[in-house]
């Protein structure tokens, strides 16, 4: 019974071919071949070399934030930064947003934590511009819990993002440093 199937698939597929041809098709203008193949060629180089630059960049932050981040509890005792203690850093270009991830370790689920983020002087969170703060309530899963931010030098000056989270009075703020190329 298979066989009888395909017999009247391949009829099938034979008698729209035959009727296709009746229809004409419009010839490609001169050098249209030749222009596609180019721009195929060269919007796939700029997406493979922004994608593994993002991967890197991604990667190196991420690396660099979670020794920072997961470094023991999440909440153990109100914390404040340590001013001498090594901070992860980023370089961004001028006027070129960012997007830089960090990581919130948690040991347990967190219901209407506070997030507040700081910025420098010459730095903006897309979407903000000109705030030197912004804060937003949110929720934590328990685990690992990614922030994208997506940053954006307006002046060639870095500085220091700090990044707070509060809930019922306990805090922790996380520190990256942010130099302009």
């Amino acid at each position: 019974m298979s066989h009888t199937n395909e017999q009247t698939d391949i009829e099938q597929e034979r008698k729209l071919l035959e009727m296709l041809k009746d229809y004409p098709m419009p010839q490609a203008e001169q050098g249209f071949y030749d222009q596609a193949i180019v721009r195929a060629a060269r919007v796939g180089n700029r997406r493979q070399r922004n994608r593994w630059i993002m991967t890197g960049f991604g990667s190196a932050v991420a690396a660099g934030i979670l020794v920072l981040l997961v470094s023991g509890m999440f909440f153990n005792a109100t914390q404040t930064p340590q001013l001498d203690a090594d901070i992860p850093g980023v370089t961004i270009a001028l006027a070129e947003p960012r997007t830089v991830n960090l990581m919130f370790a948690s040991t347990e689920p967190l219901d209407g934590a506070t997030l507040t983020v700081l910025l420098p002087d010459g730095i903006e969170l897309v979407g903000f511009p000109g705030q030197r703060e912004v804060s937003w309530q949110t929720s934590l899963a328990e685990g690992k819990n990614l922030l994208p931010l997506s940053l954006v030098a307006v002046t060639p000056v870095g500085g220091e993002v700090l990044a707070r989270l509060e809930h019922n009075e306990r805090n922790r703020t996380f520190r990256l440093r942010v130099e302009i190329s």
